[in-house]
């Protein structure tokens, strides 16, 4: 893609907003309202776990799938296809009459997003070449932003009248006009179709495995975080209104390091040093919700929520750092997500497994602490001198 023309580059930045600012709400918006939901479906750990879990799972299997279908059907059908979907899953939730039909729901937008987020990487990387990790900063910061909005949202319509489920519906008008806006703009994106070979190219290289188990290992602190931050303090007394403006400080502080991040290190390929800076935040924030969780709330949710929100936009990055053509970089960073999606999935389902066991969340946090150990040493490979002999890719 070669268009710079300057209306056309502020009118795609328009829309790395609007469909990043979709892509988290629908996971995000039942934690702060579970009581009411489960009083009303009897939803119980395992079934609120499935409500992240289900949608990270299908959205790990799509990135894998992503870009096949590209191939048949192209970058902007597929995401307008997408859309309607993500735009049904959130508006069903109107009609839902049960546990089982709400994650159907969840299960319904996981599809939806895990298209997008196959697909947007590489088309930032065909209409922006030159900003990068810029643009891809701004796309990350509004997929964390979308989360806060989505948990914040929830006491607020309920406080004004409406039921769980006409509140959860409501964020299916943000989807209505992203789908709007892509009809018109997408149609100056002209994205190379993939190779369908190029799957099985990747999936030969150690060094796709690498990037998927950091993406994964860090996602799956991201998701027992939105499944079960709210319902931890809930537990301990708070309103579902406070727990809710926690979840939005972690996410607001997720947006800011996911925007930030990447503008500090554009500068140099090795990405390495800002990679580990994530991993200190994660490892204090984890620490502290585990072990100190009334002293300061507020710090281990902001420390947490920037540790994920920079490693996000870094890892996506970096995976796009490693291949000079949009569609094989396109590619690699779809199966980063794939792979580590269904990594990430366990993660809320692991700490249901480990409250049952202890009668408390405080195991799962420590969990995550060891996760985020793990994956600084994984970070280590990522030398940015050996990325050609890592990923050698042809055609």
């Amino acid at each position: 893609m070669t268009d710079t023309h300057p209306g056309r580059d502020w009118a795609m930045l328009a829309l790395v907003v609007l469909i990043g600012l979709n892509l988290r709400p629908f996971l995000a918006a039942p934690a702060p309202i579970l009581a009411e939901i489960v009083a009303d479906t009897g939803l119980g750990y395992d079934g609120i776990a499935m409500l992240t879990l289900l949608p990270m799972v299908l959205m790990g299997v799509g990135a894998f799938v992503a870009p096949g279908v590209q191939v048949k059907l192209g970058a902007r059908r597929g995401l307008l296809i997408a859309l309607a979907i993500l735009l049904a899953g959130s508006a069903l939730r109107l009609v839902v009459w049960d546990g089982a039909s709400l994650i159907l729901t969840a299960a319904l937008s996981g599809i939806g997003v895990a298209f997008i987020q196959a697909a947007f990487p590489g088309i930032i990387k065909a209409r922006f070449p030159t900003h990068v990790p810029i643009v891809t900063g701004l796309y990350s910061a509004m997929i964390m932003a979308g989360g806060a909005f989505g948990a914040r949202m929830m006491p607020v319509l309920m406080h004004a009248g409406y039921g769980w489920r006409a509140a959860l519906a409501w964020l299916a008008l943000p989807v209505a006009i992203a789908l709007a806006a892509s009809w018109r703009i997408l149609s100056d994106v002209r994205l190379d179709r993939p190779d369908g070979t190029l799957t099985r190219q990747l999936l030969r290289r150690p060094r796709t495995w690498v990037l998927m188990a950091a993406f994964g290992l860090i996602n799956a602190g991201y998701t027992s975080m939105i499944a079960w931050l709210a319902p931890y303090y809930q537990a301990q007394g708070w309103t579902s209104a406070d727990s809710s403006g926690l979840v939005a400080v972690m996410a607001a502080c997720q947006a800011a390091a996911a925007l930030g991040l990447p503008i500090l290190a554009r500068g140099n390929v090795d990405r390495r040093r800002w990679l580990w800076l994530t991993i200190a935040f994660q490892a204090i924030g984890f620490f502290g919700l585990a072990s100190f969780p009334a002293m300061a709330p507020a710090v281990w949710a902001g420390l947490c929520g920037a540790g994920l929100g920079g490693s996000f936009a870094l890892a996506i990055v970096t995976a796009l750092d490693h291949l000079p053509r949009p569609e094989q970089a396109g590619a690699l960073a779809a199966l980063m997500q794939g792979g580590g999606f269904l990594i990430a999935a366990i993660g809320p389902y692991a700490m249901a497994v480990l409250h049952d066991w202890t009668g408390s969340f405080a195991a799962g946090w420590a969990l995550h602490l060891g996760c985020v150990l793990v994956t600084a040493l994984l970070y280590l490979r990522f030398d940015p001198r050996h990325y050609p002999a890592s990923m050698p890719v042809t055609g």
